[in-house]
């Protein structure tokens, strides 16, 4: 029995409805939205003694169940077939006697003005509204000046609508522009997935004589789980709130099939603010085997520690989930925006809204267990906020990493996920002749202030492969001397002021384009400049093609660790123009004939990488790679002469004379910087 219409022009059709019905019978159908659900809703915008107009009835049970349970009962039901009305006066005519079923077209109805005090549609305007071409939108229009015209002064519209952003923003923008109060409920599920997998809303537009010359617009929303509606400021913002709603039910339902193999993401968002609170990631984890207590859990990431490989990666979170032993695990992301209330704070928080993620077939009253590295939240706290003309919102943020160790970090706000820079503090020691204070019984704050950046630290491991490039230069037994080395990007300085404070033969200039990067490196970072070492606040585009014209073949190593702000395209490190070949030539023009070209690529797009790989090569003879394991990073070693090529051998033996001078220097040195460790993944490429 074929019912769906041929087109979308039917859905307007008496002809086709009255063909549906008739094949359909006296079986009631419902778009969506069952009376159990609806009804708390209808409840407080329909009062007994409403005159109440059904428009597009159908043959649903709505009205009738409106009646029967004493909601009200003066409601006149209208639709164009004349099959479906004869069905329903028949069927309703004894029971419900104060209750009438009339043959009408909405579009043109034969009530006189403000005769109603509610008009109800139960997906009428979805069924007429398929598509946004003129013709459509004009019966439309029609349909919502025939509403307004029958409806009294603080009289409502209830549409029940599974609301298309279409749909929404067309009724949104009408019925605001005259001067209505909009406010959209989402209605609260059954749980009954089966029909429907997405969310059902109802539309109340309340009317209000309209001001002449005002332009006030008040829109609001009530979410399923909130008691109170929240303001929103345009249609475009009410339309995104709704979509957000629509793509959490979406995502749910996807989670209900377990296993999911792609890592499903999700923001929870503050109510007040509506910042983003949480961001969770739910891993299944089939390679476990179920058993009683193995089904679902949750792990708090410790706050400033989720841009971690085993947190912010996807093969880092389905390690995580591995070891934890359970089937599915959802992480949860702490933003730094919002303040904590400890782990049972965020517990009594999240259990209501987690348990909606949960696996189906969890035993009832099933206890979740809440897990963390060393069962806390870790510790945040924001330094400095302030905003660059070219790098935009940024954040100085001091975090808690494993055991007693503290990190400051520098995070473009604009890719929030990305540390730009990282450096270790050092911890508090007592003065000389200065007595270690005694335990206290009470629990200790958990941060306290640092004493100050520790300099003998490189944090990120790209750095530390940039500087253990360095062993492609000079002699087996020596480095050059002086050592003339450029570097692009600032950040927070740790690469440059490394190379300065261990290479007592460096002389350093550094170009940075962002003169706000020099303040926060100064200051937050322990970078200063001297004699050996300068900075240049410049476009490194213009500084190099500057240097190449007026002083070429002057350094023995370039480097570059330049962010990109494009985050449409799918390298983050450098920006495009950096790799270009004619940019290339004018850095090979710089270097010595047996100098160094260092850059750091992050590039996740594989065949924009291997352009970016073939320009090299056209450009430099001799090239070395080294990926960073468990990061996209990869750092490339470039040389301009085919003569400077080594062996891992050669490259082992350089390395550990390289290391063996650093140490002499007689500063803190991190044993963890075995050089010939680093250069021993280095391949020709």
């Amino acid at each position: 029995m074929e019912l769906l219409p041929r087109g979308p022009a039917e859905f307007g059709s008496a002809r086709y409805w009255d063909r549906f019905f008739r094949q359909r019978g006296q079986r009631p159908f419902e778009w969506y939205g069952a009376f159990a659900e609806l009804c708390p809703v209808l409840h407080k915008y329909v009062r007994p003694r409403d005159k109440v107009l059904v428009v597009g009835c159908g043959n649903s049970e709505l009205s009738e169940q409106m009646y029967d349970v004493g909601m009200c009962e003066d409601i006149v039901n209208i639709d164009i077939s004349d099959t479906v009305i004869r069905q329903m006066q028949e069927r309703s005519r004894s029971k419900r006697p104060k209750m009438s079923y009339v043959l009408m077209d909405m579009l043109q109805m034969d009530f006189p003005d403000g005769h109603f005090q509610v008009v109800l549609d139960k997906g009428t305007l979805d069924a007429i509204l398929t598509d946004e071409e003129e013709a459509t939108l004009s019966k439309v229009d029609k349909m919502f000046a025939e509403i307004s015209r029958v409806l009294q002064i603080g009289g409502r519209y209830l549409c029940v609508s599974l609301a298309q952003a279409h749909v929404l923003k067309k009724a949104v923008e009408y019925f605001s522009r005259e001067g209505w109060v909009v406010r959209v409920h989402e209605v609260a599920s059954s749980g009954d997935k089966q029909q429907f997998v997405l969310p059902v809303f109802v539309y109340v537009m309340t009317k209000f004589r309209k001001i002449p010359g005002s332009a006030l617009q008040i829109l609001e929303i009530c979410l399923e789980e909130q008691d109170k509606p929240m303001r929103v400021e345009s249609v475009e913002r009410l339309v995104a709130a709704v979509k957000d709603r629509q793509h959490y039910a979406l995502l749910c339902s996807q989670l209900s099939k377990p296993p999911c193999k792609e890592q499903l993401s999700l923001d929870l968002c503050n109510r007040e603010s509506g910042k983003p609170r949480y961001t969770l990631h739910v891993v299944d984890n089939a390679s476990v085997k179920p058993s009683r207590d193995n089904h679902f859990a949750i792990f708090i990431i410790p706050q400033g520690r989720e841009t971690e490989w085993l947190f912010g990666t996807e093969e880092g979170r389905r390690q995580l989930a591995t070891s934890t032993g359970f089937r599915r695990v959802v992480t949860v992301a702490l933003h730094r925006e919002q303040h904590y209330e400890g782990m049972a704070g965020i517990q009594a928080e999240l259990s209501g809204k987690v348990m909606e993620l949960a696996p189906p077939g969890l035993p009832a009253r099933h206890q979740v267990p809440f897990l963390s590295v060393g069962g806390d939240i870790g510790v945040r706290t924001v330094r400095h906020c302030d905003t660059s003309a070219l790098s935009g919102d940024y954040v100085v943020e001091d975090v808690k990493g494993d055991g007693t160790c503290y990190f400051r970090r520098l995070i473009f706000l604009c890719n929030r996920n990305v540390v730009q820079s990282e450096a270790r503090l050092l911890a508090l020691m007592p003065l000389p002749g200065q007595k270690k204070r005694r335990k206290d019984k009470k629990k200790p704050s958990p941060a306290e202030p640092p004493a100050g950046i520790d300099k003998s630290c490189l944090c990120c491991e790209h750095h530390r492969a940039m500087v253990a490039g360095l062993c492609l230069l000079g002699s087996p037994d020596s480095l050059p001397a002086p050592l003339a080395v450029l570097v692009v990007g600032l950040g927070g300085g740790s690469l440059p002021l490394f190379i300065h404070d261990y290479f007592s033969q460096a002389r350093l200039a550094v170009v940075e384009i962002d003169p706000s990067m020099l303040e926060v490196a100064t200051r937050w970072f322990g970078f200063s400049q001297g004699d050996r070492m300068r900075v240049h606040i410049s476009d490194g585009l213009d500084y190099v093609a500057k240097l190449a014209a007026e002083a070429p073949a002057q350094y023995d190593a370039v480097m570059f660790d330049v962010d990109s702000k494009d985050l449409t395209v799918g390298m983050s490190c450098p920006p495009q123009a950096f790799v270009e070949k004619p940019f290339l030539q004018k850095v090979k023009t710089i270097l010595k004939p047996e100098g160094l070209f260092v850059l750091n690529l992050v590039c996740r797009d594989a065949r924009l990488k291997e352009s970016v790989l073939a320009t090299l090569r056209e450009v430099f003879p001799l090239l070395y790679s080294r990926c960073i394991e468990g990061e996209v990073n990869e750092i490339l070693f470039c040389q301009p002469s085919p003569k400077g090529q080594r062996d891992p051998a050669e490259l082992g033996a350089r390395a550990q004379v390289l290391e063996g001078a650093l140490r002499q220097l007689g500063r803190p040195w991190d044993t963890s910087y075995v050089l010939a460790d680093m250069l021993q993944a280095i391949k020709i490429l």
